[in-house]
């Protein structure tokens, strides 16, 4: 097809160049190397002509009709009978950076012509043959799109995306939800072989999406043992038959930033992420027969069964919704057009996540296990009660949840409670004595600065190191009564709130998050204890999440600790808990973090 010199083609924007196939991408030498401006009718949102394309950047590649190739910008060095020739011609379409900020990408066209049809096939065929080989890219993907979240971005941000999956040749079956819980009983349903028609899940929402269908896939295919208890707790670790998620009428919901930053100044809490849906009539049955597998036994066969963790299913997140706190803290960026293109190129990592089993709903309840996942965030008291204070007020619409959220800060309401963690021994924790909490002088002071930790990010070596000794690849902890094994450690008191944050949970209004160093796949969770104190002190607590570069966290009533594993007692009888901004009714809890448990379409933020 080309010789040693490569093949001479007409590149918009350039002219004629000279194209070379190399083992990992397409390189080209403009035939007059002389600087020249890109063509705005070729190059689509280019910040640069590079002069290589990566075959890990391709996302399509196009053979287009007969048109025009429109040749060097810069007249002085223009082709005589060059410029905007009829030419057959192909695409090239690539990522690339975005012209005004360094990390969002874009959707870029490189736009060849040559005189002879054959030749550009013949391109065309090798080229996708080359992307095609990128073995992690998804071919079939189920799409669940919110049609009110975010104020109907869900839709609109559908449709924005929806043409890059046709371009690139991404089989899609889009489900519009239409009620809540609609996700989950799909995703629940569907069989193994069907599942597996498919390489991944999208949700077009916000969290509380992404949550739904975080349980609807491992309510019934995820394997393992309750969470460690401590000596006393009274309950066993289990792999029995458990109840999983219920849309019980308490699943009413919120995105977890914005439960955390309702209070915070200068905030506007819109979420509409869990508006009433469409309707409530049952959803027919999921038809897939249409998708092309290349992994669907013959007939007869038997279908392994999918568990989780495994290697090759992903989830992915166009954002949508109000925070969009999970995608904020996997990528970087709240762009749908950034995240589609991860998806499209098959991006890969692993994110931990949390597991977390009810006990009692109530002090006086029967025994009932209950599991439950959560993502980013797991909360109880200010937490809790903002979202079930909220359901009094759904006449107000989304603006309940500030409205509510300044009622239950008001009202400065703690819970006495006892919460027991697995210590971590590489990790000192910040503690608060009795005598501190009730002295308030010395609370007028936070802790001396913690050294700065280190932040998760792309190619992050927290994540990839090797699984510990502490906790093998199916996410469970050993008992602890060896001697080399941690010890649980007791805290006990009134609490304004108790939560353990699972990622950073960064958003917009917390640019850091909740917890700045908190890593996606190192098989931590960060508990968080907010002792009670003054409601000044509070007020000043919440204030420092909206500070870049802020610690919220060195205030003498806050305790952190870096832990696996935790169990929560409360005598309350209306204790309630907020799971990636879902309510969930609970007085006796354990939570264990899940190391890997999920893969999604994404590769970490950059730092």
């Amino acid at each position: 097809m080309q010789g040693d010199g490569g093949e001479l083609l007409l590149l918009g924007g350039e002219g004629e160049v000279t194209v070379t196939l190399g083992h990992d991408g397409l390189s080209f030498q403009p035939l007059h190397p002389e600087p020249s401006s890109s063509c705005w009718t070729s190059i689509i949102l280019q910040p640069k002509l590079e002069s290589q394309i990566k075959f890990a950047d391709v996302y399509a590649v196009e053979l287009l009709g007969e048109g025009p190739v429109c040749g060097p910008w810069n007249p002085r060095i223009a082709i005589q009978g060059k410029t905007n020739n009829e030419m057959h011609r192909f695409a090239v379409h690539v990522v690339t950076r975005s012209r005004k900020q360094p990390s969002p990408w874009v959707p870029c066209e490189y736009l060849f012509g040559h005189k002879d049809p054959e030749i550009c096939k013949n391109w065309v065929e090798i080229l996708s043959a080359c992307t095609n080989s990128e073995l992690d890219r998804p071919k079939n993907l189920l799409v669940f799109v919110h049609p009110l979240c975010g104020k109907g971005r869900g839709r609109k941000n559908w449709e924005v995306v929806a043409p890059l999956f046709d371009r690139a040749k991404v089989n899609t079956k889009v489900i519009t939800t239409e009620r809540a819980g609609h996700a989950y009983e799909t995703l629940a349903s569907l069989s193994d072989k069907e599942l597996k028609k498919f390489d991944g899940v999208v949700s077009v929402g916000g969290d509380g999406l992404f949550n739904e269908i975080l349980n609807g896939l491992l309510s019934s295919r995820h394997k393992t043992s309750y969470p460690p208890t401590p000596e006393g707790f009274g309950y066993v670790g289990s792999t029995e038959t458990h109840q999983g998620y219920r849309n019980d009428g308490l699943s009413n919901s919120m995105p977890t930033s914005d439960a955390v930053n309702v209070m915070l100044p200068g905030g506007s809490n819109k979420s509409d992420d869990h508006e009433p849906l469409l309707s409530t009539a049952q959803s027919p049955g999921l038809d897939i027969s249409s998708l092309n597998s290349n992994t669907e036994p013959s007939s007869g066969d038997q279908v392994p069964s999918v568990s989780f963790p495994n290697d090759w299913f992903r989830l992915g997140i166009i954002p949508s919704g109000s925070t969009d706190a999970i995608v904020l803290s996997t990528t970087g960026e709240r762009d749908p057009v950034t995240s589609a293109l991860l998806i499209i190129l098959g991006r890969r990592m692993s994110l931990d996540i949390a597991q977390v089993v009810r006990w009692k709903s109530s002090p006086s309840a029967a025994i009932l296990p209950t599991v439950r996942y959560a993502a980013s965030f797991a909360g109880y008291g200010f937490y809790g009660e903002v979202i079930r204070e909220s359901e009094n007020f759904r006449w107000m619409g989304p603006a309940r949840y500030d409205f509510s959220g300044t009622m239950v800060f008001l009202k400065h309401r703690s819970y006495e409670a006892k919460v027991a963690f697995l210590e971590n021994g590489n990790t000192d924790s910040l503690t608060a004595s009795a005598e501190n909490v009730s002295s308030g002088v010395k609370l007028l002071q936070p802790r001396q600065k913690r050294p700065r930790k280190t932040i998760c990010q792309t190619n992050c070596s927290v994540c990839k190191e090797t699984l510990t000794s502490g906790q093998n690849s199916e996410g469970e902890i050993p008992d602890s009564s060896g001697p080399e094994n941690p010890k649980w450690v007791w805290s006990k008191g009134r609490f304004l709130s108790v939560g353990a944050a699972v990622i950073s949970c960064r958003n917009e209004r917390a640019p850091d998050g909740l917890v700045a160093e908190a890593h996606l796949s190192d098989g931590y969770l960060h508990l968080l204890l907010i002792r009670d104190c003054p409601l000044p002190l509070y007020l000043w607590h919440l204030t420092q999440f909206t500070k870049k570069g802020s610690d919220p966290l060195t205030f003498k009533f806050v305790e952190h600790h870096k832990t696996k594993a935790f169990t929560f007692i409360s005598l309350h009888d209306e204790s309630v808990w907020n799971l990636d901004g879902e309510l969930f009714q609970a007085s006796e809890v354990s939570v264990q973090a899940c190391r890997g448990l999920v893969n999604l379409f994404a590769s970490g933020p950059e730092v």
